[in-house]
């Protein structure tokens, strides 16, 4: 995995799956990649591609709700745009599962625990679930 921050967007696959969902906006690309990993079960090894893929989708969610990430650039701002998101509540709670899924048994808490900073990823994945459950 290439990152070079704790943020959100600040690694390959996250900014690979962002400029996936803008080719194709679409509220279908946000439910894959969080039932990815929603729906595996407490003993399916998660690993880091797939979460940053899905903190990314969270973002989103986030985005939708009002509550986007201070990171979210220009073109992911438009992007969510063209989402019409009336209160689903049901994305909103898978999201919000699926973020605690990573921070407490993936592949990316792992790697994040043996790095010399992992209180700024906690830090980033706390806000993160703050700004989905407002």
């Amino acid at each position: 995995m290439g990152a070079w921050g704790a943020d959100s967007f600040e690694n390959d696959d996250a900014a690979d799956w962002l400029g996936d969902f803008c080719d194709k906006p679409d509220k279908t690309v946000i439910v894959s990649a969080l039932s990815r990993i929603s729906e595996m079960s407490a003993d399916d090894y998660l690993e880091a591609p797939d979460c940053c893929a899905g903190i990314a989708a969270a973002e989103i969610v986030a985005a939708l709700k009002g509550s986007p990430n201070n990171a979210l650039s220009d073109e992911a701002k438009s992007c969510v745009s063209q989402i019409k998101f009336i209160g689903d509540q049901n994305l909103t709670i898978v999201a919000v599962n699926a973020m605690e899924r990573v921070r407490t048994n993936s592949e990316l808490k792992e790697l994040w625990d043996e790095s010399e900073s992992p209180d700024e990823w906690y830090e980033a994945m706390s806000n993160l679930v703050k700004r989905l459950e407002r």
